[in-house]
């Protein structure tokens, strides 16, 4: 009698043995379900924007399948740029994971903890593989749109009950529609919002032909046509699997105060500090220290659009000092026109202390050397919203509640969606979220 051959080792079926080792905790699905609140917030104020608008035109004529769904959920929750980051993985989890689960498991009319566990399997996934893809692969590929179908793979295996080879075929075959790039920063185009979307629904698709049989490569990371030997030229496979008894990656992602990129954030803590000294003064120049990565993607000192204004170090630190405060209007033309003067005077240098943080941490500096010569600096080696420096449970709610308002949401209707998705945590009921983005 010949032995069955043991399944050849591969980063995805290790990948796999640790999900399913890492114990899931009441306070993680709270958590967890902290994290689906901000996600689907983001998605409803999402709608009221004009690519939103394209995109709920696009769905309501063309789409009502589980990954459409997701697609178009995904694509909304990246719109507004106020969703979270897992700083060592540099992705945005939530609007891929999120909305890949919530899509497949309004289809198979899930609870809540069978929903919130995929989802700490969704963002353990991404986040491990984006940790392991190296700085270089960064500076071309949006590491949302690479490794985002890894975790909508994972999340959606769970939900479908996947054993370990059907698990190891669903991450194969996400890996292998990995795509994005950072080409759009350019012109300010839309595609960021496709990279959310399309990353949700190829996941949704590798997890649902993988329970039908349908095969994928195991090597997918590590083999020599593979994910990393493609688009990381200095990846850390090891990365993949290391310290597995360490706390769930949801507790390790930031959750955004402010409607910008996360890498213009510590700037504006730190700005925001000095904005109350500098009051009434003339200012001579303004110097960021920031970390490299940052400077690649946020070097931005004219912007002309809303996006690029998000996108734009110089921006955001001048509407900090000046107006004391960063909300939606803070891109718009009038601000933009406000703070034109202002951001000629902002240089943007790599600080020594930022650059060797990161990614572990992700700092700023900002100094103002005002017109008698005076110089007033802030610091942030955490920025607002970071596991080290969180938001508390009501300023997550009251963000979600401000999303809400701009979605158009009274405050009694509000406050009633606030509360059924907190309730997931203990088993609540999933309703279908579709009617309110605009999926009948």
């Amino acid at each position: 009698m010949t032995t069955p051959a043991s399944p050849r080792p591969s980063l995805t079926r290790d990948l796999d043995t640790l999900l399913r080792a890492k114990p899931i905790t009441a306070a993680d699905r709270a958590a967890a379900a902290l994290f689906v609140l901000d996600a689907l917030a983001n998605a409803l104020a999402g709608r009221t924007t004009e690519a939103g608008a394209v995109l709920t035109d696009w769905a309501g004529a063309e789409t009502r399948d589980t990954g459409g769904r997701a697609f178009v959920f995904g694509a909304l929750t990246h719109i507004l740029e106020v969703d979270d980051l897992h700083r060592a993985s540099v992705v945005h989890p939530g609007c891929v994971v999120v909305p890949a689960a919530l899509a497949l498991a309004t289809r198979l009319e899930v609870s809540g903890h069978a929903f919130l566990d995929a989802v700490l399997w969704g963002f353990e996934a991404a986040c491990r593989i984006g940790a392991a893809v190296g700085p270089a692969h960064y500076r071309i590929w949006h590491n949302t749109a690479t490794c985002g179908p890894f975790g909508a793979a994972a999340a959606c295996a769970r939900l479908l009950g996947l054993n370990g080879d059907q698990m190891v075929d669903a991450l194969g075959n996400a890996g292998s529609q990995s795509s994005g790039l950072w080409q759009f920063l350019e012109t300010g185009a839309m595609t960021k919002h496709l990279h959310a979307g399309h990353a949700a629904a190829a996941g949704v698709l590798a997890a649902d032909l993988a329970a039908r049989g349908f095969s994928g490569p195991p090597r997918i990371l590590e083999g020599e046509k593979g994910f990393f030997a493609a688009a990381c030229p200095d990846a850390d496979p090891a990365a993949v699997l290391a310290g597995p008894e360490a706390p769930w990656a949801l507790h390790q992602t930031s959750i955004k105060p402010w409607p910008s990129c996360r890498h213009t954030h510590p700037a504006i803590d730190a700005a925001l500090e000095l904005a109350p000294k500098i009051a009434g003064r003339d200012i001579a120049a303004i110097t960021v220290a920031a970390y490299p990565a940052a400077i690649d993607v946020c070097d931005r000192p004219a912007p002309a659009t809303p996006y690029e204004a998000k996108f734009s170090l110089q921006h955001c630190v001048s509407a900090a000092l000046l107006d004391g405060r960063i909300d939606f209007e803070s891109f718009e033309a009038p601000a933009r026109e406000r703070h034109s003067t202002l951001r000629p005077r902002v240089i943007l240098r790599a600080g020594n202390r930022e650059t060797a943080a990161y990614p572990t941490a992700w700092g700023s500096t900002v100094t103002v050397t005002l017109a008698d010569g005076t110089d007033l600096s802030a610091a942030r080696e955490h920025a607002l919203g970071d596991p080290e420096n969180p938001l508390s449970r009501d300023a997550l709610i009251e963000k979600a509640q401000m999303l809400l308002a701009k979605a158009g949401f009274g405050r009694a209707l509000a406050k009633g969606l606030t509360a059924g998705i907190l309730a997931f945590a203990a088993d609540g009921p999933l309703p279908d979220f579709a009617p309110l983005v605009g999926l009948a």
